[in-house]
């Protein structure tokens, strides 16, 4: 946590003060620019690409080089760019290619790979600098969702019609304090009226009695969440993907978490869908995990009441 109060742009970020974060990049970006920093021998997710330069009338290649989260949180502001630029190509992870196909603000989507990109251009952006370019305010960040769009499957619901919710417990690997051990979530196993369904991708088996929701792809896993009445994720490409839908979801976040999600807050400025579930102190799982087993149960109880033949009981405790 005094690492993340010492670092002045993640204090301003998680405070809402997107100006003067804007204004420690500058900062940077000036110095870097008056070195010549050369960064190109960093791994990729270090590297910094954009310049300073405007973007307007420039064709504009915009470089995915963080994780599949971050392409799908920040692809919302691509329009903004277009608006100026005279082209823009997004080099996305290969991944996301088919949730990404038609996405606002790209001329052009083709795959990311190891090598140079072979596009002709006048400017390279990392996806994670346009807020910076932007000039991004908290009051202007772009609600509208969903903003990915998938074909959405047939949805039957059954006699019961017993609430479908989607988890997913374990992050990427690039940060293993956000996954919830298998033995906190034993609490959910309690709820009666519900249908659990694994999210979990790359593929899991699940800690409790769930649907083993497998999926190919991405655009496969968007589709099954359609089908879905809540998605419950730690901080991870799921939650994103689920907000970017305009699907309900909770996100559950470990402390201190990472600075997109701000302090204190319950709700996201990113998501209109979303709720956040914070650990009552670092490492508590425990304690998180029994919230979200008391708001699941008074979700349930809202449920049962608006969903006419809905029969969910409450929490065995």
């Amino acid at each position: 946590m005094d690492a993340l109060c010492t670092d002045p742009w993640t204090a301003a970020m998680r405070r809402g003060d997107f100006a003067a974060a804007w204004r420690v990049s500058d900062a940077v970006l000036a110095r870097r620019v008056a070195e010549r920093v050369d960064c190109f021998a960093w791994p990729r997710h270090l590297q910094f690409l954009w310049d300073g330069r405007a973007p307007d009338h420039r064709r504009v290649l915009v470089h995915c080089y963080h994780g599949l989260g971050d392409t799908l949180q920040f692809v919302r502001l691509l329009p903004r760019l277009r608006e100026r630029a005279r082209e823009v190509v997004l080099w996305a992870q290969p991944a996301l290619l088919g949730l990404l196909d038609g996405v606002a603000g790209a001329d052009r989507v083709l795959p990311l790979h190891d090598g140079a990109p072979d596009v002709e251009r006048d400017l390279d952006l990392e996806l994670m600098e346009l807020p910076h370019l932007l000039r991004l305010e908290l009051a202007d960040v772009p609600r509208e969702a969903p903003y990915l769009r998938v074909a959405r499957a047939c949805r039957r619901r059954d006699a019961a019609a017993v609430p479908r919710v989607g988890l997913a417990w374990r992050a990427g690997d690039w940060d293993a304090s956000r996954s919830v051990p298998d033995a906190a979530l034993a609490p959910l196993a309690a709820l009666r009226g519900v249908r659990w369904v694994s999210l979990q991708y790359p593929p899991a088996t699940p800690p409790l009695p769930a649907v083993d929701a497998a999926c190919r792809d991405l655009a496969e896993l968007a589709r099954r969440m359609l089908e879905l009445d809540l998605v419950i994720s730690v901080d991870t490409m799921t939650a994103h993907l689920a907000g970017a839908l305009g699907v309900p979801v909770w996100t559950l976040l470990a402390e201190p978490c990472d600075w997109r999600w701000m302090e204190r807050r319950a709700d996201s400025p990113w998501y209109p869908t979303m709720r956040l579930l914070r650990q009552p102190r670092p490492g508590d799982w425990d304690g998180l995990v029994a919230q979200l087993a008391d708001a699941l149960a008074a979700w349930l109880a809202e449920y049962a009441h608006a969903v006419p033949g809905a029969r969910p009981e409450r929490v065995a405790r």
